[in-house]
């Protein structure tokens, strides 16, 4: 069994912090200061952002909205855009399943990588 006392991580400003990773996930908490965001952007996984402490605006592509504070729960589908920004400082705890996802760089074989490199230096 592994614990982890999500207040009292000493988190560096701008520096996520993995917390455990295997095959089912990898788990990340992060801290925004009021004002930051996490810009519009997806991942390649089904994501959960939990709000430990602070309060968030969380947007998505598809026009979903959602405010909260601590205890805040928002689930994400594979791919899904969305921008979470911070109306004070934040701690968040994000879940990432399964890891890594479909497409993700991480899950890629060296001839995906290699491919992609070359279609992304065509495209430039």
């Amino acid at each position: 069994m592994q614990s982890w006392e999500l207040n009292a991580i000493n988190l560096k400003p701008r520096l996520p912090e993995i917390l455990s990773t295997c095959a089912a996930a990898r788990v990340i908490v992060l801290d925004l200061a009021s004002g930051e965001s996490l810009s519009d952007h997806e991942v390649h996984e089904h994501a959960w952002l939990v709000v430990v402490r602070g309060e968030v605006e969380v947007s998505t592509a598809s026009g979903g909205l959602v405010r909260g504070g601590g205890g805040l729960l928002v689930e994400f589908a594979p791919g899904e855009r969305h921008e979470v920004v911070a109306s004070e400082d934040t701690r968040l705890l994000l879940m990432l399943a399964p890891w890594p996802g479909k497409g993700h760089p991480g899950a890629m074989t060296i001839r995906e990588k290699l491919y992609a490199r070359r279609h992304a230096a065509k495209q430039a």
